[in-house]
This record gives structure tokens, sequence and C-alpha cells, in this order.
């Protein structure tokens, strides 16, 4: 499809400056003073030249989309050096950026001695192929960059899995890409007569017997996934039988998650000013003060273009999000483009088909946002709430407003106690609504709203008077 200069935002000066050569973006340098600034790199410091293809919306889209690239590959321990944008209608099916320009991206990374070079796309194997010999350094795209932040991040065992299967998942189609050493064949008597049982024959060459490999990992792998899931099955099954609602905070990577989590829980989560800080979910307890009770869970970050075979491998994470009463999209209040983050995340939330869970979009950093940004957001998203995970502004606010969403599944019982089940009426305490005791020399005599999960105990124990009848609320 061939785009006018109407449709990008631009005249017709720049359309022909675009077409003609590599258009270098500035303000990409993330050069720093002491390496020690950011403690968790575990790769050492490479140089890297960034490089983008605009194939569509306006320019301003498109060098956003590159500094954001910047912000990954600083956050996966890189130096930015320089960034380009090529203006095509697609990218080259052989080479991503024009063949030309390509040997002009090539000069750039001699001049400027970098080593890798990051494309803002996901690159087929010829592409990574080809582009590699002529540019002479390391090439990869933008999806192995999120993989490679993502396996520096995980820290559980379940999130280290979903990391290398993911990896895998990625690699296996392009193992000829990373080299052509890959494909030598099996030395020594391989093929020879008398090489033993299982040698002979033309021998299987080095890619294969990688193939092979990966395919059996990725097995071991799914099947270790599977038996991580069913615990947290449980887990997630025994909130649910509590009658406690369960909330999910979902947004875009560096929104303040974490930080929000931290300030309404005490959580004490890991927070960091980086991309992909969370990778594994934290599940906390937070009670309002008319006494309801939620359960929070962090979750991880989304993106723009966030891997297919990333999103597939953390679907058992995800799951905190699917199976929500509520979701909190957190978003980042002082962004550039607070409304392209929350079209992405909201893209992701439909591959997980958790598009049709309620949702209440939360506006967090006030405290350093525009306020008309502020009232921007506020304008298209109305019943959006206001906070700073920083400063606490707005918290009050926002669980008043969790609490007005969270549905009520609670029947109407009266039931008599032993004072030995003293446990029970401390659940039916925490849980329910509209609680009046009165004490015999028998037990306690209650009766009040509470969850049902919680009165088919007390039916089972012998405990309710008849009749209990159900009132959802």
């Amino acid at each position: 499809m061939t785009h006018t200069p109407e449709d990008l935002n631009i005249d017709s000066d720049l359309e022909l400056e675009a077409r003609v050569g590599l258009r270098r973006v500035g303000g990409l340098s993330t050069e720093l003073q002491d390496i020690t600034e950011v403690e968790y790199r575990q790769v050492r410091l490479e140089r890297v030249v960034l490089a983008g293809v605009w194939t569509g919306g306006t320019l301003e889209q498109a060098e956003r989309s590159l500094r954001e690239l910047a912000q990954l590959a600083e956050t996966a321990g890189s130096e930015v050096v320089d960034g380009v944008i090529q203006r095509r209608d697609a990218p080259d099916t052989a080479t991503y950026l024009g063949s030309g320009k390509v040997k002009e991206l090539a000069a750039i990374v001699a001049a400027e001695g970098a080593d890798t070079v990051i494309c803002d796309g996901e690159l087929t194997p010829g592409q990574l192929r080809q582009l590699e010999a002529i540019v002479k350094v390391k090439v990869v795209d933008r999806t192995w960059l999120i993989l490679d932040i993502f396996a520096q991040h995980a820290r559980s065992r379940e999130g280290k899995a979903q990391v290398s299967l993911a990896q895998m998942q990625y690699l296996l189609p392009r193992l000829r890409g990373w080299g052509e050493s890959l494909s030598r064949q099996a030395g020594g008597r391989a093929g020879g007569a008398s090489g033993g049982v299982g040698t002979r024959g033309p021998g299987e060459t080095k890619i294969e017997t990688d193939r092979r490999r990966i395919r059996a990992q990725m097995s071991k792998l799914r099947k270790q996934l599977k038996e991580l899931h069913k615990t947290k099955l449980v887990q997630r099954t025994a909130r649910e039988r509590s009658g406690i609602a369960t909330v999910a905070l979902a947004g875009y990577t560096n929104a303040g998650k974490s930080s929000l989590l931290n300030r309404m829980t005490g959580a004490g989560v890991l927070v960091q000013d980086a991309l992909f800080a969370t990778l594994d979910p934290t599940v906390r307890k937070v009670k309002t003060s008319s006494g309801r009770e939620f359960t929070l869970a962090d979750t991880v970050g989304f993106v723009r273009h966030l891997p297919h075979d990333l999103v597939e491998a953390f679907r058992s994470t995800l799951t905190e999000v699917q199976h929500a009463d509520l979701i909190l999209h957190v978003v980042d209040g002082s962004d550039e483009d607070p409304f392209g983050q929350i079209s992405a995340v909201r893209e992701v939330l439909n591959d997980i088909d958790a598009g049709e869970i309620q949702e209440l979009i939360v506006i967090n950093k006030a405290d350093i946002a525009d306020p008309i940004t502020i009232a921007h957001i506020q304008r298209e998203f109305p019943d959006s709430v206001v906070v700073s995970a920083k400063s606490g502004l707005g918290l009050t606010e926002l669980i008043q407003a969790i609490e007005s969403r969270l549905p009520q599944h609670l029947v109407s019982i009266s039931a008599a106690i032993p004072y030995s089940h003293g446990d029970l009426v401390a659940r039916i305490h925490a849980t329910g609504e509209q609680i009046v005791v009165e004490h015999d020399d028998l037990g306690s005599n209650i009766t009040g709203l509470i969850p049902a999960a919680l009165e088919a105990e007390l039916i089972e124990a012998g405990f309710v008077r008849p009749p209990s009848h159900v009132e959802v609320v």
C-alpha cells in the first residue's frame, strides 16, 4: 500500500528526504558515566546502533518507537550510540532496510565502533543472515531483545522456564541465521562403515542436532510449566473458595504497577525505573476501611509488539489477569503517548481472553504528569482514577472505586457456632457483611451475609439453622 504525504502527516520535501536516505534519530545515546548505576546488568556493555523501518503513521510515532527500542536496549545492558529510520512502504524482504541503506548502516556501525545492530521489528531467518553478512556485526531484532531482557530479570523457577521456552520457540526456526558454523557435518568416522551402530550414513548436521535437542528441551519445559500451573491453580481455587474478590494490576511496562502494589499493600516488591522489572506475579491481600477484603495481583508489564511466543509462554502467569473480578489498568500519565499504551495493553488483554473483564483505568504518576494530559485521559475515560504511587495521592479514592466495583456474591445465613470453632467465626467476620453476633452458653449465634463457599462449610458442619436462603447482593 502506498502512502501519500497527507496520510503520513508530512510534507512533500520530507517524503522525498525520507525515501532518499536514512534519517538519523537524535537523543538516543544512553552512555552511562558509571556502569554501576544499573546493578541488574548481567551482560557486558555493548555498543549498539538501532535501525527502524517507517511504514506508516507519523514521523513522530516512528521516532517514538525507536526511542522505546533505545530504552529496551539500555535495560538489556547496552549503550546506544546511534539510531536510524528508513521510510519504506514495507521492510525489504531480503535485508529489512533497502540494500543500499544497509551499506550506509554498515558504515555507521564501523564509524561508531558498534558491535551490535538492533532492528525495530521481527526479522526472518533470511533477513538476519543477510544483514549480518553486510554489517559484519551481530544483529538482533526487537523480539529477541525483549526475550533477552526477560531472561535477565526472571527470578522464580516458573519465570525462568517460561522465558527459556519462549526463547527456544523463537530460536528454533532461526538456527541457520545464527552462523554457518551451525550446519557443519558430524566429524570423525560418523559416515564410515565401521563407525558403530547408529553412526553410519551421511551423518547428522550440527543444525539438525541442535534442533532435536531444542525440541526435547521445549517438551521438558512444557511439562515443568504444566506441573507448576497445577500448583498455582490449587492456590487460586483456595482463594476463590474463600469468597475473596480478586483484582489484577495490568498495564504498560514501567507504568508503576509494582509501586502501586507496594503503596497499597506494603508488599516490598522490587521497583526499578526500568522496563520489565517485574516478571513473577505477586499476590497480596488488601482490606478496605469498611472491612471488605480483596486480593491484589501484580503482573508482568506489556509493551507494543509484545512477542507472541512470550505471551504464550507466560499464559499461565497471566491467569491472574484472566480470572480477576476487576482489572486495574495502570497508565503512565507522564508518558508522551498514554493512549498508545492503553491500546497496546488492551490488545494483549484480548489475546489472553481477558478483554471482557471489568476494567478500571488508573492514571499514575500524577506528581510528574502534565495536568492537560491527565485531563485529556479523563475526558476519554470519565470513570478513571488519578493517583501517584510515589506520593500516595488519590489512593483513598482508588480503594473506594475498587470496592464499588467488586462483585458481592454473598448469601444470608443464621448459624449457631460452638466456641470450639472460633476460626469459623473469625472467617465470617473477615469475609462477611452486616454480621450480628449474640453469645450464649453453647457458642455464638450469628446472622448476616457471607460467601456461598463458607455457607457450604457451615452447612456441612451442621451449624446453619434452617431455613438458609440464597441472597445475591
